[in-house]
C-alpha cells in the first residue's frame, strides 16, 4: 500500500492535491522504516563486509550509535536496553547513557581491579542490566570476557577459573558463597567483584559502590581486529567444554549477517532474545546482532522459565523481533496461544538445536508467524540460516550465511554432492574467514584437531539438497549406525515430538548382538499420557514412527523419563545417555 501511495505521489498533477498525504508518508517511513526482504541472492552480493585494521566494537559501534542520538538521526524512544524485572521496574538506557555508564564500569576494571589489556575476567550474572554494562566495560579495556551462566555448581566455576587463569571475577549475592569456597583453589584469581543491593562480603569489592565513584572519563583501547575479546566455554554436549577464543571483529563485524539478514533488524526494532547470560547466543543476538543494527534489545529479568510470562511479556510490550530455542517453541505449541496478542511481534528465530518441523507447523497455525532457524556454534557466527525472503523448508537449517563457504565434505576432505550424508565444513584455506573463533585458547591439539584439508569440519553430520539447502543429521558422534543403515538422531526425535503423547525425546544408539547397535529413545511424556500402559504406549509410538519415517529407523527400543539430561546452555546431552547404554 505504501509503495503504491509512493508511485501515486510521483505523478506530478497528484504531487498538489497530496502534498499532505506525501509528508505524512515521509514521516510515517523515518517511524516505521519498510524494507522489502532481499532474495538469497541479492543478500549474497550485497554482504561486503570490511574489516579494519583496528576495531573496538564499543568504540567503533556504540559510540557511533550514540552520535547518531545527539545528531537526531537516531530517537532516543528507542533505546538501546530496555530491561523489566516483571514486577514493574524497569530501566531504560539510551546508547548515549549506555556509553556513560559503560566507561565509569571500565575505569572499575583499570583502576579498583587493576586490570590490564588481555586480563581474562569471568563474568556470571543473571539477566540484570550489569551484565550488558560488564560486557561493554570489557571491550573498552581490552580484557578478555569469559560469560558463565548461574546454573554452574562450584566445581564448575574452579574448573573455569583454573583452566582459564582469569584474574577477575564478577558475580551477584547467589553465586558468591561457590566462588570463595573453591578461590584459595585459583592461584590466579586476585580481584572479586560483587553486583550486589545487600551491601558488603569480606574479600569482594562492591561493584555498585565503585561505580557511583568512578569517574565517566575513560579512553576506549584501540584493539587490534585480531586481538582477543571474549572466550566462551563450549556447551560439553560431547565432552569436556572447551575455551573457544572470538577476536573482536569475529562476533563485532561478523554478527552483522545475523543483525541484518536473519534477525532482520532495524533502528527501530526491539528484539527480545531468551538466551541465558552464560550462552554465547547471548552474546549473538543480545549484544551484538541487535546493537549492529541500532535496535533495542528487550531484557525480562525471569529467573526461571515461564511459557506463560514469556506469552504476557510478548502481548503486553512492542517487541517486534522474538528469539527463543526449539526447546522453549516446543513447550509453547503446548499452550493455547489463542487468549494471547501479540500486537507488534512480526518475525521470529530459533537456534542451538534442530527445530522440529511439527513444532514450526503448530507455531504458524497458533500465531500466524514462521520459525527462521539458523545454525551456528560457540566457535562460529551464523553458518546457515533461513532468511526473510527465502522459501523456508521446515526442518531445513537453510542456506550458507554468506560469511562462510560452506561444504558437505567426506572423511577425506572431498566435497559429495547434494543428497550425500558427510560432514558440514567451512572452508579455511587458502584464506581463513576472520569471522570464526581464532582458536581453543591454551590449546592447539584440539584446535589442530579441527582442520581437515581445506576446510574448519563442525563435528556436525548433514546433507545439503539440490535448491542447496542444508540438513541437520547430528553430532558425528550421535550417528546411528544400525545393520549397515545410518540413522540420524534428529529425524527420529522429530517424528515422535509429532505424537501428542511426546514432550521431548533424545535418541541414542544402543548395544545389540545381531544389529551391533538399534535405536532407543528417551521419552518425556505429556501429563495425559503419564498414566498409560507403558508397553502399549511404546508398540504405539513405534507404529508412529514407522509411519511417519522409514520404518527401519522405528526405536527399537524405549524408555519413558522425567526429564532429559542437558547442558547448562540446554542443550541435550545424548553422549550421556549413549555412554549409559553402552556401560550395560
Amino acid at each position: 500500500a505504501l509503495a503504491a501511495m509512493y508511485f501515486l505521489l510521483k505523478i506530478p498533477r497528484a504531487m498538489s492535491l497530496l502534498a499532505p498525504l506525501r509528508r505524512a508518508l515521509q514521516l510515517c517511513s523515518r517511524c516505521y522504516p519498510v524494507h522489502a526482504p532481499l532474495s538469497y541472492e541479492a543478500i549474497k552480493q550485497q554482504y561486503r563486509p570490511e574489516v579494519p585494521e583496528y576495531f573496538n566494537f564499543a568504540s567503533d559501534v556504540l559510540d557511533r550509535w550514540t552520535e547518531a542520538e545527539k545528531e537526531g538521526k537516531k530517537s532516543k524512544k528507542s533505546p538501546a536496553l530496555w530491561w523489566v524485572d516483571g514486577a514493574g521496574e524497569e530501566v531504560k538506557w539510551s546508547f548515549e547513557e549506555l556509553g556513560v555508564l559503560s566507561r565509569k564500569a571500565a575505569n572499575v576494571l583499570s583502576d579498583a581491579c587493576s586490570l590490564q589489556r588481555g586480563d581474562r575476567v569471568i563474568l556470571i550474572l543473571p539477566r540484570i542490566p550489569e551484565w550488558w554494562l560488564m560486557n561493554v566495560a570489557c571491550m573498552r579495556t581490552g580484557t578478555v570476557l569469559i560469560p558463565g551462566t548461574q546454573q554452574l555448581t562450584a566445581k564448575d566455576i574452579l574448573h573455569r577459573l583454573q583452566k582459564s587463569k582469569a584474574k577477575c571475577i564478577i558475580t551477584d549475592d547467589s553465586v558468591a558463597p561457590a566462588v570463595d569456597s573453591v578461590g584459595a583453589e585459583c592461584q590466579f584469581l586476585k580481584f572479586k567483584l560483587l553486583v550486589s543491593e545487600r551491601g558488603h562480603r569480606e574479600g569482594w569489592l562492591n561493584f555498585k559502590d565503585l561505580l557511583k565513584n568512578a569517574p565517566s572519563d575513560h579512553q576506549c583501547v584501540n584493539t587490534n581486529c585480531k586481538d582477543p575479546m571474549a572466550i566462551f566455554f563450549t556447551s560439553g554436549t560431547t565432552g569436556s567444554p572447551k575455551m573457544a577464543e572470538h577476536s573482536h571483529s569475529s562476533y563485532g563485524i561478523g554478527l552483522t549477517v545475523s543483525g541484518r539478514y536473519w534477525l532482520d533488524l532495524t533502528s527501530s526494532d526491539i528484539l527480545w532474545n531468551t538466551s541465558d547470560t552464560g550462552w554465547a547466543k547471548s552474546a549473538w543476538s543480545s549484544i551484538f546482532s541487535a546493537w549492529i543494527q541500532g535496535a533495542c534489545v528487550f531484557v525480562h529479568k525471569m529467573p526461571h522459565f515461564d511459557p506463560s510470562i514469556v506469552f504476557e511479556t510478548l502481548s503486553r510490550f512492542p517487541i517486534t523481533v522474538f528469539c527463543s530455542p526449539p526447546t522453549a517453541y516446543r513447550m509453547f505449541v503446548q499452550h493455547k496461544l489463542s487468549s494471547y496478542t501479540f500486537k507488534s511481534l512480526r518475525h521470529c528465530v530459533s537456534a542451538g538445536e534442530p527445530m522440529n518441523p511439527d513444532v514450526m507447523e503448530e507455531w504458524k497455525a497458533q500465531t500466524g508467524l514462521d520459525i527462521y532457524e539458523g545454525y551456528g556454534q560457540t566457535e562460529t557466527v551464523l553458518v546457515c540460516g533461513n532468511f526473510r525472503g527465502m522459501k523456508i523448508k521446515p526442518g531445513s537449517m537453510g542456506k550458507p550465511s554468506p560469511g562462510y563457504d560452506v561444504k558437505i565434505i567426506d572423511e577425506n576432505s572431498n566435497i559429495l554432492p547434494p543428497g550425500k550424508e558427510g560432514d558440514i565444513a567451512i572452508r579455511v584455506k587458502p584464506t581463513r574467514s576472520l569471522f570464526l573463533f581464532t582458536r581453543y585458547a591454551d590449546d592447539p591439539k584440539k584446535t589442530e584437531e579441527t582442520i581437515r584439508g581445506d576446510f574448519y569440519v563442525t563435528g556436525d553430520r548433514g546433507i545439503m539438497d539440490e535448491d542447496g539447502y542444508f540438513w541437520f543429521v547430528g553430532r558425528a558422534d550421535d550417528v546411528i549406525n544400525s545393520a549397515g543403515y545410518r540413522i540420524g538422531p534428529f529425524e527420529v526425535e522429530s517424528a515422535l515430538i509429532e505424537h501428542p503423547a511426546v514432550v521431548e525425546s533424545a535418541v541414542v544408539s544402543s548395544p545389540d548382538p545381531v544389529r551391533g547397535e538399534v535405536v532407543k529413545a528417551f521419552v518425556v511424556l505429556t501429563s495425559d499420557y503419564a498414566s498409560h500402559d507403558p508397553e502399549k504406549l511404546m508398540k504405539e509410538l513405534q507404529d508412529h514412527v514407522k509411519k511417519v519415517t522409514a520404518p527401519y529407523k522405528y526405536p527399537r527400543k524405549m524408555e519413558f523419563v522425567q526429564q532429559l539430561p542437558k547442558t547448562v546452555s540446554g542443550k541435550i546431552r545424548r553422549n550421556e545417555l549413549r555412554q549409559k547404554e553402552w556401560r550395560k
